[in-house]
């Protein structure tokens, strides 16, 4: 007899229960009058200490301490589904979504994509100028248009419009318009480098 635990590791959850947990949890943080952002999450960790450095990090944090338990449990939960629960390292992708990976110079063949591509993603890679712009100029970018912003993408596409906020719906659209762009215009001539 299979238990839960054998469940959970050989079948891939359905997205709607994904859905269905999002819904209740953006239920509990309207019922209690919080919003939701990983964005707000990492500055209550930033708070802790750099309150000294930055006017913009002086709050207490210690009000926010729900923050901290949020991205703590989404580290842990990435670590957790890597290391037990993902029987398969590799992400299934379409064979059109493999043919563009390839023309663009990351090498993968179907059945065997792996999480995170060594091409972009790697120790050998970090101290190139491919790697440098992609980890410093692309963390510096996400994090200047975070704050520009007024939050992140899950802030703004789940707290923001379940609230029904207008600059949630521009910022959201803002982020899927620089996200086409930069996959089919930007990201091929940076793979280049």
């Amino acid at each position: 007899m299979k238990t839960l635990f054998d469940f959970l590791i050989v079948n891939t959850w359905p997205w709607w229960f994904s859905g269905m947990m999002i819904t209740f949890i953006m239920y509990l943080l309207l019922f209690f009058g919080k919003s939701f952002g990983m964005s707000s999450n990492l500055r209550t960790m930033c708070a802790i200490g750099g309150g000294r450095l930055s006017d913009f990090f002086k709050f207490d944090w210690k009000a926010q301490i729900w923050n901290l338990v949020v991205a703590a449990g989404a580290m842990i939960g990435g670590f957790v589904f890597i290391h037990f629960l993902d029987s398969s390292p590799n992400v299934n992708l379409s064979d059109a979504t493999i043919n563009s990976l390839n023309e663009i110079g990351i090498k993968v063949q179907k059945g065997a994509v792996p999480h995170f591509p060594t091409e972009l993603f790697s120790w050998t890679n970090f101290f190139t100028l491919r790697g440098f712009v992609f980890i410093v100029g692309g963390g510096f970018l996400v994090g200047f248009g975070t704050r520009w912003a007024g939050g992140c993408t899950s802030g703004h596409a789940i707290s923001g419009l379940s609230n029904l906020q207008l600059p949630s719906l521009i910022a959201v659209v803002g982020f899927f318009i620089g996200g086409l762009l930069m996959v089919n215009f930007i990201l091929p001539y940076l793979i280049q480098l």
